[in-house]
């Protein structure tokens, strides 16, 4: 236990540069005339995007169908 909270703590505190690609990604499509690329992946960034809400509604929305709702009684 102590070694998962140690590998936490130095996963949480690393540092990561990723700032290159984007400044090269900019100017790539800033350059383009027909802005065609720069509309898929405007497009391929809103798909990736809304497949983590689906998925945490989906759940979420199992969750509240098997505990939440209640169940008729037969009489």
């Amino acid at each position: 236990m102590k070694r998962l909270i140690i590998f936490t703590i130095l996963v949480l505190l690393q540092r990561l540069e990723a700032t290159a690609q984007c400044a090269m990604c900019r100017a790539v499509l800033e350059s383009e005339e027909g802005q065609v690329t720069g509309q898929g992946i405007n497009d391929g960034i809103m798909y990736l995007m809304t497949i983590p809400y689906l998925l945490v509604g989906g759940i979420g929305f199992a969750i509240y169908w098997k505990f939440f709702r209640r169940k008729k009684r037969i009489q």
